[in-house]
């Protein structure tokens, strides 16, 4: 349902990156380290085991990214979306299967690209 939600108009695509960020989000609250990694794009979740060296679930639980609480704002542009929680802004992308999270963890810095904690290659 994602992925055909992603494809249609602009308040669509931005609901459907919304509930994949949403979605992530709870993973990462719960401690399902399984579930958040299925939601990670492929190069992120690659780069993530290779700078861990270590398969994404236990990589992942060495990670420490901040507790969120409710969407702020949620822009998708294209393939491309960002949404912003209380505690932490989400990049996604999306992929034939529906939104994946590129970058987690990320703070904006004045001037700069955000800094992220997660993020792909």
């Amino acid at each position: 349902m994602l992925a055909a939600a992603g494809c249609g108009a602009p308040a669509a695509r931005q609901n459907a990156a919304a509930a994949a960020g949403a979605a992530f989000e709870a993973a990462v609250a719960a401690g399902d380290h399984v579930r958040a990694c299925g939601l990670l794009a492929p190069q992120t979740r690659k780069q993530l085991e290779q700078d861990e060296q270590k398969a994404c679930p236990a990589a992942f639980a060495s990670q420490e990214l901040p507790r969120t609480r409710g969407i702020q704002e949620e822009e998708a542009y294209g393939r491309q979306a960002m949404v912003r929680m209380t505690g932490d802004t989400l990049f996604l992308s999306l992929f034939t299967g529906g939104w994946k999270v590129v970058a987690a963890g990320c703070t904006p810095r004045p001037g700069q690209p955000y800094d992220c904690l997660i993020k792909g290659a």
